[in-house]
């Protein structure tokens, strides 16, 4: 297998500034953003991540006991049974871009209140040091430093009675993260399949099961299309 782990530490490094950027809002904002560690409120549902995230999660979640991965491995089988009902051929890799993107709010519906399978008993996340980039983002809207705004929504718990889209305190350089974050995402594609991507995505419960050891794209996800 190519050296892909070789690119988690530059990975878990951009992460860390994500977390920085939020521990800032967090201190700024005070009371009004109510996004900690141990709250898993917004963790419901299901919703896509990239495959580098997969990579970091399954990384994450093999250094757990064996007796403490199985239930979430229970959950994960579970959830991608209920996928085949709508989609009957989804396999491992487990990968969304084979189907059109119109469908995957069927699957991913935003009223789902199903816990990740990653969560613990206490609904804590057990992999909490490898959660994937969307979860760290989640809860606080994205303003560039430049003043665009990637991403305006928010937790509802979060910032009552105010707006934080005219927050400057809470702007980052996100352009500059997701540039980084494709950079990496292509050096990881190219040592798993030996091209560049830009874009692969599957979900957390999919992760769970994914050998990165013996990874095969399916043939229709080859395309000069796709990357």
């Amino acid at each position: 297998m190519p050296d892909t782990h070789a690119l988690l530490p530059p990975y878990r490094e951009l992460l860390n500034k994500v977390d920085t950027w939020f521990r800032r809002c967090s201190l700024a904002a005070g009371e009004q953003i109510a996004c900690q560690r141990g709250c898993s409120a917004c963790c419901r549902g299901l919703f896509d991540i990239t495959l580098l995230d997969a990579f970091l999660i399954k990384d994450g979640f093999d250094r757990l006991p064996q007796k403490v991965r199985e239930r979430p491995l229970e959950l994960a089988r579970h959830r991608l049974e209920i996928i085949r009902c709508r989609w009957p051929d989804f396999a491992a890799p487990y990968l969304l871009n084979g189907y059109p993107e119109e469908e995957w709010d069927e699957v991913m519906p935003e009223d789902d209140e199903t816990p990740c399978s990653l969560l613990g008993d206490d609904g804590t996340c057990l992999i909490y040091d490898s959660r994937p980039m969307t979860c760290r983002l989640h809860g606080i809207p994205m303003v560039d430093n430049s003043g665009e705004t990637l991403f305006d929504e928010w937790c509802s718990m979060n910032f009552a009675g105010c707006d934080p889209l005219q927050m400057e305190a809470l702007r980052a350089p996100f352009n500059d993260i997701f540039t980084r974050e494709l950079r990496l995402f292509r050096k990881f594609t190219t040592r798993l399949l030996g091209q560049p991507f830009n874009e692969l995505d599957t979900l957390i419960p999919a992760a769970l099961l994914l050998d990165f050891d013996h990874f095969i794209l399916p043939e229709p996800l080859w395309n000069p299309s796709c990357s």
